[in-house]
């Protein structure tokens, strides 16, 4: 298989839209799901080994004791890179705010030469991105700041559909996150430390997905901006260069 998809799951029992993973891997068989279950307290673990006994391609990763999303996506990547043999690996947000479809035209972005490709949920006309008013310009500031932290020009670091090249996954996701929420700023931040801001400005690509919306029951809330601030510090003292 060429890309692996980790999902990070909890508590997902009851939105998992199983029918859209399954037909996509039918439709798709160089394409394979790595469900990363972080300790769900409901039946999420079950459902997801009956779903992964459907196809090949559906593959389970089950994490215990739960650790948070950034945890479960980090050990995800790296199971995915250890135990499989994929040129691309991605982490995708359960909920499918971002849809499966994108996963094909970030492929052919990556293949460009890229070490690594984000989703950019960027409202247009043509585009079918939808954003909550509040969330949207509360991600406005958040990236704006970001950008001038990282001195990279990032339009949306907090997108939950990432992907990039296996070779440079170990780099990237070898050691825990300091953050919880903002590891996707972290991310970035260990990519300048460890290649340099200018390969980043020039192997990291923002893709503009088509089409994106904001999903109800989300664990990260309006109120954890609040936090940022504090969390952007941790990381700049951290990755300081």
């Amino acid at each position: 298989m060429k890309t692996i998809v980790v999902v990070p799951c909890y508590n997902e029992s009851k939105r998992l839209r199983q029918e859209d993973f399954l037909h996509y891997v039918e439709q798709n068989e160089d394409v394979a799901f790595l469900f990363a279950n972080d300790g769900s307290r409901d039946n999420t673990l079950e459902v997801l080994q009956t779903l992964t006994a459907k196809h090949n391609n559906l593959l389970l990763f089950d994490i215990q004791p739960n650790g948070g999303k950034a945890e479960a996506v980090r050990k995800g990547m790296l199971y995915a890179a250890e135990h499989y043999d994929p040129q691309f690996i991605a982490f995708w947000d359960a909920d499918l705010a971002t849809p499966l479809d994108e996963i094909k035209p970030m492929v052919d972005w990556i293949e460009k030469d890229y070490d690594a490709v984000m989703g950019l949920r960027l409202m247009r006309l043509g585009a079918k991105v939808r954003r909550k008013t509040v969330r949207h310009y509360l991600g406005r500031c958040f990236a704006t700041v970001a950008s001038m932290m990282l001195k990279l020009p990032v339009y949306d670091t907090q997108c939950g559909a990432k992907m990039f090249r296996a070779e440079v996954v170990r780099a990237l996701f070898n050691e825990p996150f300091i953050t919880r929420w903002l590891f996707d700023v972290e991310i970035l931040a260990r990519y300048t430390q460890h290649y340099g801001t200018q390969r980043a400005v020039e192997k990291i690509y923002e893709f503009p997905l088509f089409q994106w919306q904001d999903i109800d029951g989300s664990q990260l809330k309006s109120r954890d901006f609040i936090k940022a601030p504090v969390e952007l510090l941790k990381i700049r003292r951290k990755y300081r260069h």
